[in-house]
């Protein structure tokens, strides 16, 4: 039995137009998965800029948790809070479908029993973190995750306020999102864990984001949801759902790429990624 190709766009320094492979499209919408945690990282540093929070404030100030855990914002934007990776009740098939608003709301009630660790003494990636960042973030604007990364990310890289979102355009084109050839229903994450890996975008787009925010430096110093990795040294993320894969990172240099891949293995799509920029030129 001949193994259909896994659809894939690499997008970078090296190369004029996207390479794709498999029917895969650099204009069509695509999961982001946890490369959401870049723009929300920004987000937050662009509100600190402006003075509406700082990156130290406990995260009670913003939102009714227990007083006393010690988290604030900046420990949950770098994995320092001492959360979990997933917050309690997710499941392996569709994890996030059950985790509303309602159900976030729930749990920072109890927040302090989730704690694994205290705050600042060990980093554990967590996307419930992220969850609790996002929460913050709108409770601290009065606006919705969607407007405030029009509003602070894609309009200051001149992109338009749809062209990364919780919920792609009506009548646009999307990639369609399989597993192991069959057609897959992408997983719901249009809840409380959006600011943890719900939004959409082109690859297109992730390259002009990535592009952006870590070479142009365009909203100053990268924010700090992103990854660093020696020795090139590479400043990256990545993110996967369940029929989706995406790495995205830059070299100080100039290199750059973005691998997104429909289903296969998310380690496989992070390998081609650094080994593009180990071999890429600058245009």
């Amino acid at each position: 039995m001949t193994r259909r190709p896994v659809p894939t766009c690499v997008i970078g320094s090296s190369d004029t137009a996207p390479v794709v492979t498999g029917g895969h499209d650099p204009d069509r919408y695509a999961e982001m998965g946890s490369f959401t945690k870049v723009v929300t990282a920004t987000v937050l540093e662009q509100l600190a800029r402006q003075g509406a929070l700082t990156l130290d404030d406990p995260v009670e100030r913003w939102l009714d948790v227990p007083p006393g855990t010690g988290i604030t914002l900046r420990h949950l934007a770098e994995h320092t809070s001492g959360l979990p990776r997933l917050p309690p009740g997710t499941t392996r098939l569709d994890p996030y479908r059950k985790f509303t608003d309602e159900r976030l709301h729930d749990l920072l009630a109890g927040l302090d029993r989730l704690v694994t660790v205290p705050a600042g003494e060990h980093e554990e990636y967590s996307n419930f973190g992220y969850a609790v960042l996002g929460a913050a973030l709108t409770a601290a604007t009065g606006q919705a995750y969607d407007d405030l990364v029009a509003l602070h990310v894609l309009a200051p890289l001149g992109l338009a306020r749809d062209a990364m979102t919780s919920r792609p355009p009506r009548h646009t084109r999307l990639l369609p999102t399989g597993m192991l050839g069959r057609s897959a229903k992408p997983w719901t994450m249009t809840g409380a864990i959006l600011p943890a890996g719900g939004l959409w975008a082109s690859p297109r787009t992730l390259a002009r984001v990535l592009t952006g925010l870590v070479l142009d430096r365009s909203l100053g110093e990268p924010a700090l949801g992103w990854q660093r990795t020696g020795p090139l040294p590479v400043i990256w993320h990545n993110g996967a759902t369940g029929t989706a894969s995406v790495f995205a990172g830059a070299v100080p240099d100039g290199r750059w790429t973005v691998v997104h891949r429909l289903s296969g293995t998310p380690e496989v799509t992070d390998r081609v990624g650094l080994d593009y920029l180990r071999t890429a030129r600058t245009r």
